[in-house]
């Protein structure tokens, strides 16, 4: 039986490291006997609210991870992109009442960097599944 049930919102920017990202989330999720039902791609970081969004409003999704990699260039882009990016992520997990966790490395990182930091796609696992465990604790209050 899967105790959570996990939607998981995966950039295709740098798709090289967000897939090997995805493969440890998929793992992580399989060990804790959860299951990511849903995977859906966007083009970049700064494109996953409205995806979150639609994900949080289905009944059979109990979190939802953003996964991508967020690599520096020659300008500030980079930055604005992860802030403004993990800013939507935190306001539609507070407007929806669902846990949607940072599985997002960057900003100024390099590309090397960022094949370093793959295993966030297993932190988001592991964080929304410690929400979702936490929210539950919070009913019986």
């Amino acid at each position: 039986m899967v105790k959570y049930r996990i939607g998981a919102v995966v950039a295709e920017f740098n798709y090289d490291i967000t897939q090997m990202m995805l493969g440890l989330a998929e793992e992580e999720a399989r060990f804790r006997d959860c299951e990511i039902t849903r995977v859906v791609t966007v083009p970049g970081v700064f494109d996953m609210g409205l995806i979150v969004k639609k994900l949080l409003e289905k009944d059979d999704i109990d979190a939802v991870v953003a996964i991508g990699a967020v690599i520096e260039g020659a300008t500030d882009h980079d930055q604005i992109v992860a802030q403004h990016a993990s800013r939507k992520i935190a306001d539609l997990s507070l407007e929806y009442e669902k846990p949607v966790t940072l599985g997002i490395s960057g900003p100024g990182m390099t590309r090397l960097d960022a094949h370093r930091r793959i295993d966030m796609g297993k932190k988001a696992v592991d964080a929304a599944i410690k929400m979702c465990e936490r929210l539950e604790s919070l009913k019986d209050d």
